[in-house]
């Protein structure tokens, strides 16, 4: 019998952001708390792919490189331990669209309050409200000065 996919899923967006830090310690927290595993997933799109209009497109973007930072935040964040319970995924696509697709199934979706392209005065960043108004799971928005005590 295999356990780890019984385990209940829980799904954290990662950008590098402190918002997204904060929210992947809270859902390796919140994971232990209930048997569950992680998934990191990390986003990352074309510039301009979505309309005809966009400047020229970055060939230089290297999907092994960023991977390899995505797993490298992981650790940073959480150290080696923490990072060994996570499971780490680069996936292209509008990060709240790849956010709700990777949810499909979750337990339950963390994101942080606002990623690296918010504005400074939102209450939420657009990535946050786009999946807390879409994902198909419950949905937990943590901001960037959560500490491990609250």
């Amino acid at each position: 019998m295999d356990t780890m996919s019984e385990a209940p899923r829980i799904v954290v967006g990662v950008d590098g952001s402190p918002s997204s830090q904060a929210a992947l310690r809270w859902a390796v927290r919140y994971a232990g708390l209930v048997g569950g595993r992680v998934e990191a997933v990390t986003a990352w799109e074309v510039p301009g792919a979505a309309s005809w209009s966009a400047p020229a497109v970055d060939a230089t973007f290297d999907a092994e490189e960023a991977e390899r930072k995505l797993v490298e935040e992981v650790r940073s964040v959480l150290g080696e331990d923490g990072a060994s319970r996570v499971h780490e995924r680069l996936v292209q696509g509008h990060p709240a669209e790849v956010l709700a697709d990777a949810a499909e199934g979750a337990e339950l979706l963390v994101v942080g309050s606002r990623g690296r392209g918010g504005f400074r005065r939102a209450l939420l960043g657009s990535v946050s409200q786009q999946v807390a108004l879409h994902a198909p799971c419950p949905v937990t928005i943590v901001r960037p000065d959560a500490t491990d005590d609250r």
